[in-house]
Order: structure tokens, then C-alpha cells, then sequence
């Protein structure tokens, strides 16, 4: 009598134990290669390989994508000026002339002035406003001043999508001069005393920075570097009204230490030519019973 016996589906048992084992040692040798590539790139590249599989060393000595650079367009005020003060001085009867072939290659479909009498020479051109209208379009004004007079065009600019080409698209266009905005009250409303150490500190580094009376150094704040006016042309300054932003500008005597304000001083200076007024807005701190300059901000807020 003979009785059937079933074999289970699959692999028998000692197959699959062979097969696993198989794979165990694929997974060995993968690990020793990644070693030993990791061991060729360097030390980083080793660890992270005894730390990670295979895939991940991949990613570690993956080189990083490009970064897309973006482009940003330059203001057009200097070709604006420049195209005016050719155009302003080319003439249609002579069109081979130097200012008339210079507005012409800026802008070939312009028209230059046709002259009737004797046209008045330009002295300079400078842009006074720019503003961005969008879609690469920009309108400058320009200012063209004469011997007796001043006039004011506005260009037409479009800029090219490199952002750093230019292309006046239209005739410049006479227009009124800017109106003078109304400056907001200036913050320096505390007054400083003229025998005081921040005034007497202030106008002997304006005496040593503009006419080389003594070292600018020995009123500076460590670490801080200025260097004269070249030359020291000054041959005399005269310090006059000195305002401050801090109440501490105000007091008699240095202040504890770090103690920092700000001041505007009017000066007048004296060269050959001309006595010069001129503002100059600093900042000071005190330190060890004494004021020192942090730094020199003319034209910041001198309002």
C-alpha cells in the first residue's frame, strides 16, 4: 500500500536557504565596492559609505545642478544723456559730423534738429529722473543746460532683454523741469554748544580732514579708516552752525561711554578761488571721557 505525500509549493528548504545566503553575500561585496570607491574620493565619501548603501553614496559625489542666473535690468539714465547731448548738438545738414553720427547709430529712426539760424551750443547734459514703465519701456529726463538757460527732454528708452542694451524708440521731448518736492523737517534739531567737546572734537577733524591740520587718524574710533581730502587744497575752515539728532549732543561734557549721536555741521571753507559752504554729517561716540568719529555720512540727510 502505498501512501502519497505532498511537496509543499515552492522552493524546498534547503534551496531557499542557499538562495538567501546567495544574496547575503551579493550584498558583501556591494558594501566592499562602495568602500573601495569611497576610499578613492576621500574621507567624507568613506563614511558615508560604512553609514549608508550603495545609492546613497551615489548621491553624495553627485555633482550639484546649475543654478539659473537672473538678469536685472540697468537703469538707462547715462545713454539717455548721452543720445541727448549728441542729438542736440548733430545737425541735419551735416550728418557726417561726429554728434551726428553718434545720435544716428543710438537711434537711426530719430530725426535730428534741422537748424535755421546759428543753433546755441549745449554746455552739458545730465538725467535728473527715470522712471520704469514696464514691459522694458523707461522715460528719462534730461537736463541740457546752455550758457543762459537750462531745458529739460524726456527720452524714450527701451532697454533689451540682456538688461544691459539700450535702444531710444522715440524723439526726445521738451518737457517742464521737475518740481522741487518739500523736504520733510530735518531730524537735527537739537543745538550743539559751540565750546562744547563734540563741537571742538568736530572742527578739528574737519580742519585735519579738509585742510591737513593734524592727523585724521588720532580723532577716529578703532577700526575705522578715512583718509583726507587729497591735496589739502583748504587753506582755512571755519565751522558754524552744528545741530544734533540725541539730546546728548546737547550736554557740555562727554557722555559714559558708547554713547552715539549724530550731528550735521556747516562749515566754510577757503581756497584760492572761493570761500566754499558745505555740510557734513557725522557720527561720534564717546569713549574714555573723549568723542570719536565713526563715520562720515555727507549727503545722507542733511536736510
Amino acid at each position: 500500500m502505498s501512501v502519497d505525500r505532498q511537496v509543499p509549493d515552492g522552493d524546498p528548504p534547503v534551496m531557499a536557504a542557499g538562495a538567501q545566503l546567495e544574496r547575503m553575500r551579493r550584498r558583501v561585496r556591494l558594501g566592499r565596492w562602495g568602500v573601495w570607491v569611497a576610499l578613492a574620493a576621500g574621507p567624507v565619501a568613506l563614511a558615508v559609505a560604512v553609514a549608508s548603501p550603495p545609492s546613497v553614496v551615489e548621491a553624495a559625489v553627485a555633482k550639484p545642478a546649475p543654478t539659473a542666473r537672473t538678469e536685472v535690468a540697468a537703469d538707462p539714465s547715462g545713454y539717455a544723456a548721452q543720445f541727448v547731448a549728441a542729438w542736440l548738438r548733430g545737425r541735419s545738414d551735416a550728418a557726417d559730423s561726429v554728434s551726428a553720427r553718434v545720435a544716428q547709430s543710438m537711434a537711426p529712426a530719430v530725426e535730428l534738429p534741422k537748424p535755421a539760424t546759428d543753433m546755441p551750443a549745449v554746455a552739458h547734459v545730465t538725467a535728473v529722473r527715470s522712471a520704469e514703465r514696464g514691459g522694458g519701456r523707461w522715460s528719462v529726463t534730461v537736463a541740457a543746460q546752455y550758457t543762459a538757460s537750462v531745458r529739460y527732454f524726456a527720452v524714450p528708452v527701451a532697454a533689451g532683454r540682456d538688461g544691459g542694451s539700450f535702444a531710444v524708440v522715440e524723439a526726445p521731448a521738451e518737457v517742464a523741469a521737475p518740481r522741487r518736492a518739500e523736504a520733510e523737517a530735518s531730524a537735527f534739531s537739537v543745538a550743539v554748544p559751540a565750546g562744547s567737546a563734540l563741537a571742538s572734537t568736530v572742527g578739528e577733524f574737519l580742519a585735519a580732514y579738509l585742510a591737513g591740520r593734524g592727523e585724521v587718524g588720532r580723532y577716529l574710533a578703532p577700526g575705522v579708516r578715512l583718509s583726507p581730502v587729497a591735496g589739502g587744497s583748504f587753506t582755512d575752515v571755519e565751522v558754524g552752525e552744528v545741530r544734533a539728532v540725541e539730546e546728548d549732543g546737547g550736554a557740555e561734557s562727554v557722555p559714559a561711554d558708547g554713547t552715539a549721536v549724530r550731528v550735521l555741521v556747516r562749515v566754510e571753507a577757503a581756497d584760492r578761488a572761493a570761500r566754499w559752504p558745505m555740510a557734513y554729517e557725522l557720527t561720534l561716540s564717546a569713549r574714555s571721557k573723549r568723542w570719536e568719529i565713526r563715520s562720515l555720512d555727507s549727503g545722507a540727510g542733511a536736510s
